[in-house]
């Protein structure tokens, strides 16, 4: 069986796709929390959302480079 060859033709919607979800998800943590008393909770949003920020600066980076390739092999 040969592997499916590599299809980056909708990489730059599904990157957009994930950093949508990822800054909803970081709207919401960020509701839940001015809304909760819970220290612990709190912070363990906060932690996600310290990560969810991180994976937004790799998702930007990701789609420049595949909008970049889009571009060169349109080119070509």
């Amino acid at each position: 069986m040969k592997p499916k060859p590599d299809d980056r033709r909708d990489n730059v919607e599904r990157i957009q796709r994930n950093i949508d979800m990822t800054i909803h998800n970081m709207e919401l943590a960020e509701d839940m929390i001015g809304k909760t008393d819970n220290l612990k909770i709190r912070e363990e949003l906060q932690a996600k959302n310290e990560k969810r920020e991180q994976a937004l600066d790799g998702f930007r980076k990701e789609i420049k480079d595949e909008a970049d390739a889009r571009e060169n092999n349109h080119s070509d």
